[in-house]
């Protein structure tokens, strides 16, 4: 999808509306000046991600992947909603961490949050740190994996539900 060239398009994380890298998948903010219409940072809650390069036919303009799922990943955790802001928070004070994925499962009938962090040699008691952020921010205790720079994928998804019911 290439972008019209009276649009200005970028690509957030969700819950944040700090811009990401090209490449990387995240909600879709609109401005449009149209003198009848005007949009200024319309959020539109879907998820894509800018394309590089060129397109096969010759426009220069910005492109996206097209609609890639929707931002608003808001979950409800042990009675309390978990926000894709409140991840963003941890993440922010915690400049050590790259990506952060808070998933979201069922064990023994009871939800347990793990935040999955990329971090790349974390110092001693880093991990607790971030879990007493997490229990700060979400007012929820949860569990802290740090893993590897590069191996969370990139899908946009800040909170994922990964309960099964039924």
């Amino acid at each position: 999808m290439i972008v019209n060239e009276t649009m200005l398009v970028e690509i957030v994380r969700p819950g944040t509306g700090d811009p990401v890298a090209d490449g990387e998948v995240g909600e879709v903010v609109v401005t449009s000046f149209n003198r009848d219409y005007p949009m200024i940072r319309l959020a539109t809650g879907d998820l894509s991600a800018v394309l590089a390069g060129r397109s096969p036919c010759g426009r220069t303009n910005l492109r996206i992947k097209g609609w890639m799922g929707r931002a608003d990943q808001t979950t409800k955790v042990k009675g309390m909603f978990v926000h894709p802001g409140q991840v963003a928070e941890i993440a922010r004070r915690h400049p050590e961490l790259g990506r952060v994925r808070l998933a979201v499962s069922r064990e023994a009938e009871q939800d347990v949050m793990t935040l999955h962090g990329e971090c790349r040699g974390a110092p001693e008691g880093f991990g607790e740190a971030v879990a007493a952020s997490l229990q700060a921010v979400t007012k929820l205790r949860g569990r802290v994996k740090l893993v590897e720079p590069g191996s969370l994928p990139n899908d946009g998804k800040i909170i994922a539900d990964e309960r099964s019911y039924g």
